[in-house]
């Protein structure tokens, strides 16, 4: 069995996009160049890693199963790739703090790094919301935090943004909007919408909703991501949630595709949080120079 990155690359941007043509424009190629390689891949592996059917490309059984397995293979490529750690003798005890988001869907796999780079560094990990972090970090409850930055508002809190996730609005597969190309939040709102509210993402919704004609029509109100997925999956409502906390499938096995909204959306900003006049400390430089690093964002001498 022989093949490359570019294929597994290839591979998760169709199963992702359930389209060969939405995988070729997110990665920027031909769609002829998307079907050679997943046919050679196929040819690879020795199994029938898709479906082909009028609404796209719909993984098998063993699709399935090679999409974990190629999810592991990428990740373990990006960090070799990315990481140029300094020493890992850092020892010492933090305290983070993370919100349910962050938890849930961006920390476990840069935690399990951490603790394989840095054995003698023990971190504690607590899951509250950005109120409790913002008042953990100035009374030294918490040293640092890593959660939506795009919350905080505090200026006694200094932030650093890692990364931005799209909002994008989220269908059940061959959903009529699908068909349109071109979706904004006047034809969102036409569709019964289902509004998330952990972390904030309520009020974060409505800051960009107010700011048009138009309002969603919320139909359920659910502090569940995965309510939400399989809310949309059944073709109960549409909702726009963040690239970070999307998933192709829901528990039931039916396809969750995306769309990108032409009216202003802001993005999902996730990063680290720490109080502006802390001292750091020879762990929390290391846990911060890791995210620089992961991140690819420039170190300081903080």
């Amino acid at each position: 069995m022989s093949f490359s990155l570019r294929q597994l690359r290839y591979f998760v941007a169709t199963a992702e996009q359930g389209q060969i043509s939405y995988a070729a424009v997110s990665l920027s190629i031909s769609q002829s160049a998307v079907t050679t390689a997943i046919k050679e891949l196929e040819q690879d592996v020795g199994i029938a890693l898709f479906n082909r059917t009028p609404q796209g490309m719909e993984l098998t059984a063993g699709g399935r199963q090679f999409l974990s397995h190629a999810y592991e293979i990428l990740a373990k490529v990006d960090e070799a790739t990315h990481l140029n750690l300094v020493s890992s003798d850092v020892e010492g005890e933090l305290t983070i703090a993370a919100t349910y988001t962050v938890m849930g869907y961006f920390l476990p796999l840069h935690v399990e790094r951490l603790r394989r780079l840095y054995p003698k560094l023990r971190l504690q990990l607590y899951e509250v919301n950005r109120e409790a972090i913002e008042e953990g970090l100035l009374s030294n409850r918490y040293d640092m935090s890593v959660l939506l930055t795009s919350n905080i508002l505090n200026p006694a809190l200094s932030t650093e943004t890692l990364m931005s996730s799209v909002r994008r609005l989220w269908l059940p597969a061959g959903h009529r909007l699908s068909k349109l190309g071109h979706v904004g939040l006047k034809e969102v709102a036409e569709e019964p919408y289902i509004m998330l509210t952990v972390d904030e993402a309520a009020h974060s919704a409505l800051k960009y909703w107010s700011t048009t004609p138009y309002q969603p029509r919320v139909m359920l109100r659910t502090s569940s991501i995965e309510a939400v997925r399989s809310m949309v999956a059944n073709n109960l409502g549409v909702a726009i949630l963040s690239d970070m906390v999307h998933r192709p499938w829901s528990l039931e096995g039916r396809r969750i595709e995306t769309l990108t909204v032409k009216d202003p959306v802001p993005s999902m900003d996730v990063g680290l949080a720490w109080r502006a006049s802390s001292a750091f400390t020879p762990a929390m430089r290391a846990f911060r120079s890791y995210f620089q690093q992961a991140f690819g964002l420039p170190g300081t001498n903080a």
